[in-house]
């Protein structure tokens, strides 16, 4: 049977399986809470722990990106082709609060497997993404044979989404040159199922608003005037 870049792809990937999830796995272990300034310290080590990720995968320039509060991580691995298109991926490092009293089963910085899933808070928000990505990037010049990606490849991998990215925008102002994409990739979303490619096309923004109502000037029971009275 002929060899196609997919299958190559896969079959690279099936290979290395286990030792991709205990990499995984190691990051998962990493308590990156945003909105808890206790885990600030974490925060640091899981975006150090990416950086470093980055370069032993062979990308050139991997670095921590500071901020007013959580560290991101910025990759660039140019292609060899210099009329290639350049393409940012986007995600988060940082994670939502979880203890076993919100209902898991198990610790959730304890990384667990079964019935072939991996369950730890960031598995699938948005650890596990973004590491796939990386993966994504080995497997494609493992398949091809290439020594860089056939795209300009960046990666902006912030520590604030999960507490509103408060320091985002001033991130993406002061090295907006570095920046500079001909597309965007979010690595922050999900798939119908397994089996089922996905590409999501837009999402849902946040605004805030504030809704002021005159009503009658007296106290009205619901009870009475609940379907009349605003």
């Amino acid at each position: 049977m002929s060899t196609t870049p997919d299958s190559a792809v896969h079959a690279y990937l099936t290979a290395h399986r286990e030792t991709f999830l205990a990499d995984l796995a190691d990051w998962l272990r990493i308590p990156s809470v945003s909105a808890d300034p206790g885990h600030t310290p974490d925060v640091r080590r899981s975006a150090e722990w990416l950086a470093a990720k980055l370069t032993a995968t062979g990308f050139p320039t991997a670095e921590i990106w500071e901020t007013d509060g959580h560290p991101a991580v910025y990759a660039h691995w140019p292609s060899d082709d210099p009329d290639a298109p350049t393409v940012l991926v986007y995600g988060h490092h940082d994670v939502q609060p979880a203890t076993r009293d919100d209902g898991w089963h198990t610790d959730p910085f304890a990384p667990h497997t079964a019935d072939g899933k991996l369950y730890a808070r960031g598995a699938a928000d948005d650890k596990g993404q973004v590491f796939f990505h990386t993966l994504g990037v080995r497997a494609h010049l493992a398949a091809t044979g290439r020594t860089t990606p056939a795209v300009h490849l960046k990666l902006l991998i912030e520590g604030e989404e999960e507490s509103g990215s408060p320091h985002f925008p001033d991130l993406i102002a002061r090295h907006a040159d570095r920046l500079a994409c001909d597309a965007v990739i979010v690595s922050d979303t999900g798939m119908w199922s397994k089996d089922t490619p996905t590409v999501c096309t837009g999402m849902r923004g946040l605004t805030d608003c504030q809704i002021d109502l005159h009503g009658p000037d007296q106290d009205i029971h619901s009870g009475s005037f609940g379907g009349a009275v605003p």
